[in-house]
């Protein structure tokens, strides 16, 4: 099949998810900021009501446009018949769920279609901003329909970083007018905002996990960025290992600089 065929396929696909991230949005409002029932995993993360909710009605949807695909959920059981399938479904149905408990706008769902352990589409949507981020492999990125990018230069200094405070704080040493952005509890939309280039640079500590980062992955990508480990791997998703290591996300000129400089730092700013 060409390439262009490929695209042409993907993007029919696009219409159905953004109608299902527009619905799961819409439900996500209606217990936004109220009283609901919660609980903690196992791990310790919150869950509630709505992330269920939410979860449940993405896999009623998205099950429709494409039965023959897997679903890796965060709010559904493993089910390891994923394993043996080349393409899944890839879902957070609310990351960052302390904000949207807590009343704060940047919480986000995020939906992936992986095939063979990359990304081919996906959307992050930010309701209470109704800014809704969408991704096609090979046919580049959009915000509410319109084009964008990574930010090009090469420049550390001066540039927006957002991330944990620990590696926020070792960088600083090495660049004294880096500029800290306010935190961003979603990683989904820290990282879709490098693809807009509301952000220079972002950083992901240890243990997060596909749902987390596989819907932005792709946006970071088709925008000119890149997000890979602090050693230049690019990430799989839908494998046995679900939980991956400290990344960093940046257009492609800046994120070249910073892994040269981890790498005179053997792999850390401590």
């Amino acid at each position: 099949m060409r390439v262009g065929d490929v695209v042409g396929q993907h993007e029919a696909l696009k219409g159905q998810l953004v109608e299902a991230v527009r619905e799961a949005g819409a439900l996500a409002l209606t217990t936004f900021d109220t009283p609901l029932r919660r609980w903690t995993k196992a791990d310790g993360s919150p869950v509630t009501e709505g992330d269920i909710a939410i979860d449940r009605l993405l896999h009623r949807r998205l099950a429709d446009v494409l039965p023959d695909t897997a679903w890796l959920s965060e709010e559904t059981p493993d089910d390891p018949v994923r394993l043996s399938v080349r393409r899944a479904w890839v879902v957070d149905p609310i990351d960052g769920t302390r904000a949207y408990i807590g009343g704060r706008p940047d919480w986000s769902i995020a939906v992936a279609l992986v095939e063979d352990g990359r990304p081919l589409l996906s959307a992050v949507f930010a309701p209470v901003e109704q800014a809704l981020f969408v991704a096609v492999a090979g046919a580049g990125a959009t915000l509410n329909g319109a084009p964008i990018s990574a930010n090009t230069s090469g420049e550390l200094g001066g540039t927006r970083f957002a991330g944990p405070k620990r590696q926020l704080d070792g960088l600083a040493r090495l660049i004294p007018d880096l500029i800290e952005a306010p935190r961003v509890y979603s990683l989904a939309l820290r990282l879709a905002r490098i693809a807009e280039g509301a952000l220079d640079v972002a950083f992901a500590s240890g243990q997060s996990h596909d749902w987390d980062l596989a819907a932005a992955d792709l946006l970071v990508h088709e925008a000119g960025g890149a997000l890979t480990t602090l050693d230049g791997r690019v990430l799989s998703y839908n494998g046995t290992a679900l939980v991956h290591g400290a990344l960093v996300a940046a257009g492609r000129a800046r994120h070249a600089r910073l892994l040269e400089l981890l790498k005179d730092r053997q792999g850390g700013f401590g």
